[in-house]
């Protein structure tokens, strides 16, 4: 799985999981664990990771990671978000998400990347081609820590969210970090990879991640969702051992 990662990019892997996903889904069937976004269930879970494999991390039938289950368990158990008729802004759409979020028939949802194939609108993030106060939900899911830019892309996400919408913003963050840790002359693709975790990242985020947001005008907090759950559900989800969910309210 690793040197998948490394050798192809993201938009192809994309395109390669579509047509081996149904294969790869049934060769792994079982009972041990189980993905809460689609109630499937498999006898294992894949390995992850571009560098340090994560055992037992991606569901073979939809490609949900850690990040992706704890999320869904957040959207259905703790908001309305999941049910209400509201318009929603997707971000570099991941796939066990997307096909899910397009057959919702009460969302108005629009998907944006610059180079997935699953978005519907090929659009820079520091740049987005839409009208202020538009989105009631925007999901931007591990993107921000691409992006050479951050704030920038953050004042965007700001602009387009309607009063009192909701910013989902979930990045590999340090809560060990007081400080974010960038570097713009690190630019060799193993040193990325060593140092901020993957070859295409441009920082680690620190808790300071949450003044970011503020400082563009959000009130951003992290969401420890994990404790809401029991321990059997989180080893039968196969969930992370910590992560909180960042939430910013315009």
């Amino acid at each position: 799985m690793k040197w998948l990662l490394n050798l192809f990019p993201r938009p192809w892997l994309i395109r390669l999981s579509i047509w081996f996903r149904p294969l790869i889904k049934l060769y792994y069937s079982g009972s041990r664990f189980s993905d809460p976004i689609d109630g499937s269930s498999y006898r294992k879970f894949l390995s992850y990771g571009y560098d340090n494999l994560r055992e037992n991390a991606l569901c073979p039938g939809t490609l949900s990671l850690e990040r992706h289950r704890l999320l869904w368990l957040y959207l259905e158990r703790e908001t309305s978000f999941l049910s209400d008729s509201i318009k929603v802004l997707h971000v570099a759409p991941e796939q066990v998400f997307y096909q899910k979020f397009k057959s919702f028939s009460h969302w108005k949802y629009t998907t944006t990347d610059l180079h997935s194939p699953l978005a519907d609108v090929k659009a820079d993030i520091c740049a987005l081609p839409f009208k202020d106060n538009s989105y009631d939900l925007i999901l931007c899911n591990h993107v921000l820590e691409h992006i050479p830019n951050d704030r920038k892309a953050m004042s965007e996400l700001y602009r387009v969210l309607k009063k009192g919408g909701t910013l989902v913003a979930q990045v590999p963050l340090d809560e060990n970090r007081t400080a974010t840790f960038e570097d713009d002359s690190i630019i060799d693709r193993k040193e990325r990879t060593k140092v901020f975790g993957q070859y295409d990242h441009v920082r680690v985020y620190g808790t300071d991640f949450y003044s970011r947001l503020d400082n563009i005008g959000f009130s951003a907090k992290g969401i420890d969702f994990l404790p809401h759950l029991s321990t059997e559900e989180r080893k039968r989800f196969a969930l992370p051992k910590s992560e909180k969910i960042p939430i910013a309210i315009k």
